[in-house]
């Protein structure tokens, strides 16, 4: 029996409601207080001045903060206004564990909840990271590819448009800028337009594209994804979400996965984080020191490397990502 593979199956079927922002310095906070002051602040007339953006910008930040699952709908009706999710409030409340998202793991696990949220609002940008296989590629070459996985999970064909402000959102968000900003201010700017690229998951090919045109010169550039980080995130965000990731699979309580499936399964700790086997094994003995017998690397009858967990694998993910913030 052959079963049909929809490659975009935990995604929502929407591309670029973003409308090309990528979440920008000091959106996220921003959204966090404007929602806890007042549910519907999105959809007041002085949303511009509240939120102190202009008017393209204040769904974007709706967007984002959605995307993240720091913010969700108030309920179901019309015109519903929007709270701060319990991860939200863990996170950025006054006394939260990174009110102003100054710790540089906070963007990883950041990372982290983007793109494993079931259902992920970002499928062009889930795609690459959890599913594709290319570390190399050319911008029209990623935009086919998301088209045909849309198609493959029997959705409605994106525009060559739409999936084009995807990607100008995704490489904003991701990668530095091209041109490259003047030395003196590129810092601070590029800081400003989007924190992830403190992330060095993108990058551009230095080497020149044959054109007199510098907008035809950065469309043919080719765009390098680092698959491997030794230097990514740090070791309990990886634990985090190598437990956060069983959880999805199903495990309510202890249990145990394979390290392999970690490292290679589209959407899991390995791909998303940029982590090879050896490297989740790695963080995870790390943590392993400060939990006591509630996580372990064990092997099984076959050989194989097994991430063992003791207890609830949510209470333990929770428990490690509040140890490390503390």
């Amino acid at each position: 029996m052959t079963i049909e593979r929809r490659p975009l199956e935990t995604c929502l079927p929407r591309f670029a409601r973003h409308g090309s922002y990528p979440p920008k310095w000091g959106w996220l906070p921003k959204v966090h207080a404007a929602v806890r002051q007042e549910a519907q602040v999105f959809s007041r007339p002085d949303a511009t001045v509240l939120l102190a953006v202009g008017s393209s910008m204040v769904p974007a930040m709706r967007f984002w903060a959605l995307a993240f699952g720091l913010i969700e709908p108030e309920d179901e009706g019309r015109g519903a206004g929007y709270v701060s999710t319990e991860r939200g409030r863990w996170l950025l409340d006054d006394d939260g564990a990174d009110t102003w998202l100054e710790e540089p793991g906070t963007l990883w696990l950041l990372h982290w909840w983007l793109l494993s949220a079931r259902p992920c609002h970002v499928p062009t940008f889930w795609h690459l990271f959890a599913n594709w296989g290319l570390s190399r590629f050319s911008r029209s070459e990623l935009r086919s590819a998301v088209l045909r996985a849309a198609q493959q999970t029997g959705w409605k064909a994106p525009s060559d448009n739409t999936l084009d402000r995807d990607l100008t959102a995704l490489l904003a968000m991701y990668a530095p800028p091209s041109p490259p900003a003047p030395a003196s201010r590129a810092s601070v700017e590029e800081l400003l337009a989007s924190p992830f690229r403190q992330l060095n998951i993108l990058a551009f090919d230095d080497t020149p594209a044959v054109s007199e045109f510098r907008a035809a010169a950065v469309r043919g550039r080719r765009i390098d994804l680092q698959r491997i980080r030794p230097d990514g995130a740090p070791a309990a965000i990886v634990a985090y979400a190598c437990l956060d990731y069983a959880q999805a699979q199903g495990h309510q309580g202890p249990g145990a996965m394979s390290l392999a499936a970690l490292a290679s399964d589209p959407g899991g700790p390995g791909r998303l984080l940029f982590a090879s086997e050896t490297l989740l094994r790695r963080a995870i003995e790390r943590t392993v020191s400060k939990h006591g017998s509630s996580l372990a690397i064990m092997e099984s009858a076959d050989g194989q490397a097994l991430l063992s967990f003791g207890e609830d694998p949510r209470a333990l993910a929770a428990d490690i990502l509040t140890a490390h913030y503390r």
